[in-house]
């Protein structure tokens, strides 16, 4: 269906090739279809490519898409390649948000500390899954007495900063219609007017804004809820009074960098803010370079009406969904709820550590969803999404990570499976196994792998990290140093070649040259192994370049790794006179202690073989996974690595 699907994207394209119209015309379409009581086809301009099955059921759908390739568009990236948030997954979140609330938190009847583990965590995992979540439809009704909701549940204000084409609240409205689906007409129509009046919506785009709007009309239409044709009565609310209302609380703006528009600050926050580097705006612009610089420029040093930075938790690449968490917990009221869609790698990259300090020091961050790069989710791409949901201000005493999760673990109406994986993240382990930058572990599935896994963590925590100074690797201050190899491929593929044996060449290492097979590293290269010669290993495996690039004999890993492969961390012994691609990352060691390898062993070759096996130790790459950000091996993660050196000393003495 992918295909077909996207196939009439493309005939659309061809056939209407202004995306503007587009969304313009099946705005309208939709609109006739609803008034009409027909299908959306038969009002779809005679031109206009063939919808396909997959399309027909949810006109929404296809707004979201249209709006996302226009927004990629205008950002001069390009529309192939981008998705629209599945409704099915916008349900399961407010679905599970309606259900547990603010004060219902998501707890098994006995919290197990981390501390304790392993094995008598996963001992009682199948009693907690059971229990963890009850099904409890009435719980809204425990919530605090004072927060302002529709009889329906909903918290009031309901807000989403990033509304774009309006699929939160779309869902929302059809969750609120369900639920009041046994009131009388009269307590149907005066709940959903108060619900729309309770609504803060706001983007950014103009044609966002716009779609959501009339896309909210629609949908009110077809849930029975507003007249199209009159004035309404005591059952449906009249056309112009909705659209009144829904266009004085959708509006065009920009949360970032201007205020609230509203006086009262929401109770409810949900929002998918854009995945986008400020480094990636603009670039089909003439200026975009200047536009881009400014912009960052702005973001970084923007102050509120306090004369404070308003953002405080950037880092690095200015990425607006880490700008948007920050905002949201500034909007939000003290004690209301924010649930935010993000890439997963917010929970362990190293650029995001002061936004999870924030989220944890000085607000209740109590559940993340976690859906890896296999996702298949198709809007996060090959990325992994996560969903945060944190109560603004106070602080965190556990987090409950969901994880790895599938679609199969999405329940119809209720939010996540009972069944679904997790792992209660305790303040106080939790500071200690990262240090306080409160990364999230990616967890293994299995209960067997995810014994192993919490094993290893709880083993290593406390051990000194590899660069740290003092240790049997870092005499006298003069730290290990983690580099990539020295040779970027893109930039000197005209002195990269394939292997001749005919040809005098240097060996040029890259990360598909280390592999990890029955259990052993090795560096599979034509140069050193006949046996591989004609192997796809001798493609790119040559060097015609200066010599001065090659290097001395060290120790190296992949730096970038496929998700699915069985080991993250492979290291092996590169010998002298190799150049390394930029796919590899190696350890330069001080002359100490390459000396004192030379001496303890009958080579320095071997005593790199030695410190390469313990590198090679399954705990590391257990926690290598446990702590991964995305599928690049990066130095800091190298350089954090707990390794006990002087169990090298022990060895040799």
């Amino acid at each position: 269906m992918v295909s077909e699907t996207s196939g009439w994207y493309a005939r659309l394209d061809h056939e209407c090739p202004d995306r503007t119209k587009q969304i313009s015309i099946w705005l309208e379409s939709w609109m006739a279809a609803t008034k009409n009581n027909q299908p959306i086809a038969a009002n779809l301009p005679l031109g206009w490519p063939t919808l396909p099955a997959g399309l027909l059921s949810n006109p929404g759908t296809v707004l979201d898409h249209l709006l996302a390739r226009y927004e990629a568009e205008s950002d001069g990236r390009s529309p192939r390649g981008v998705y629209a948030t599945p409704a099915k997954f916008v349900d399961a979140i407010l679905y599970d948000e309606l259900r547990h609330g603010r004060n219902t938190k998501k707890e098994p009847p006995a919290t197990l500390s981390l501390a304790a583990l392993p094995p008598s965590f996963r001992a009682f995992a199948k009693q907690i899954n059971e229990d963890i979540r009850h099904d409890d439809t009435d719980a809204r009704t425990d919530q605090d007495a004072t927060t302002s909701k529709t009889k329906s549940g909903i918290p009031l204000p309901f807000a989403d900063p990033c509304v774009g084409g309006g699929l939160f609240a779309e869902r929302m409205l059809r969750i609120h219609s369900e639920r009041i689906s046994g009131s009388t007409p009269r307590e149907r129509r005066d709940d959903t007017l108060r619900l729309l009046e309770g609504l803060q919506l706001v983007d950014s785009s103009e044609i966002a804004v716009d779609s959501a709007r009339k896309r909210l009309i629609i949908i009110l239409a077809r849930l029975g809820l507003v007249d199209l044709d009159g004035d309404g009565d005591q059952d449906k609310i009249g056309r112009s009074e909705a659209e009144m209302i829904i266009e004085s609380n959708v509006r065009c703006g920009d949360p970032l960098r201007g205020e609230w528009p509203w006086n009262e600050k929401p109770e409810l926050l949900v929002t998918r803010p854009p995945w986008l580097r400020i480094k990636d705006r603009f670039r089909g612009h003439p200026d975009g370079s200047r536009m881009r610089k400014k912009l960052s420029k702005e973001l970084r040093q923007f102050t509120g009406p306090d004369g404070k930075p308003r953002f405080s938790a950037i880092k690095g690449n200015v990425n607006l969904y880490r700008l948007y968490i920050e905002r949201s917990l500034q909007i939000t009221k003290q004690g209301g709820r924010v649930r935010l869609v993000v890439p997963d790698s917010v929970l362990r990259e190293k650029s995001s550590v002061p936004l999870r300090k924030l989220l944890v020091q000085t607000n209740e961050w109590d559940s993340v969803w976690s859906f890896p790069e296999d996702n298949k989710l198709l809007f996060g791409g090959s990325q992994g999404v996560s969903v945060l949901g944190i109560t603004v201000k106070g602080s965190t005493d556990v987090l409950t990570s969901f994880g790895p999760l599938t679609t199969g673990d999405i329940v119809e109406g209720r939010g996540l499976s009972t069944s679904a994986p997790y792992l209660e993240l305790e303040r106080g382990p939790w500071s200690s196994w990262t240090d306080t930058t409160w990364a999230v572990p990616k967890m293994p599935r299995t209960e067997m792998d995810r014994n192993r896994t919490l094993s290893a963590i709880d083993s290593l925590s406390d051990k000194p990290r590899l660069v740290e100074e003092g240790t049997w690797l870092n005499p006298n201050g003069r730290a290990v140093k983690v580099r990539v190899g020295e040779v970027d491929r893109s930039s000197w593929s005209s002195k990269i070649v394939d292997w001749s044996e005919d040809q005098k060449l240097i060996p040029f290492i890259r990360a598909a040259h280390i592999v990890f097979v029955d259990g052993r590293a090795s560096l599979v290269h034509p140069a050193f192994d006949s046996g591989v010669y004609r192997h796809p290993n001798c493609r790119q495996a040559g060097w015609r370049g200066s010599r001065e690039m090659t290097g001395p004999a060290r120790i190296a890993c992949q730096a970038i790794v496929n998700p699915h492969v069985e080991r993250r961390l492979v290291w092996v012994v590169i010998p002298s006179g190799c150049v390394l691609g930029n796919s590899v990352s190696f350890l330069d060691l001080p002359n100490q202690v390459t000396a004192r390898l030379e001496e303890d062993f009958e080579s320095l070759e071997e005593g790199l073989e030695f410190l390469a096996s313990r590198l090679n130790s399954d705990e590391l790459d257990l926690w290598s996974k446990a702590w991964a950000a995305n599928n690049n091996v990066n130095n800091y993660e190298i350089e954090m690595l707990p390794f006990d050196a002087n169990d090298i000393s022990r060895f040799t003495d």
